[in-house]
């Protein structure tokens, strides 16, 4: 029975050489580079996304306090 999404050896090493003959000893450092940097970009901008920024949180901070203190009296 085959089981998909199961890749083994052999299918590794058809995937790698099929790649080797499209793009050449030479140009997959490249590709391999700007994956790499795509990723680490990837990455940053969901880290940068997942961080209130500072400036907004402390005038919503102000703002909230401020509410309360108008609601208490």
């Amino acid at each position: 029975m085959i089981q998909p999404l199961m890749i083994g050896t052999t299918e590794l090493i058809v995937i790698g050489g099929a790649v080797l003959l499209l793009f050449g000893g030479k140009k997959i450092p490249e590709l391999m580079r700007s994956l790499g940097q795509g990723v680490k970009n990837f990455k940053e901008g969901m880290h940068e996304k997942s961080e209130p920024e500072d400036e907004s949180l402390l005038e919503k901070t102000e703002v909230t306090d401020e509410l309360k203190r108008i609601d208490e009296e």
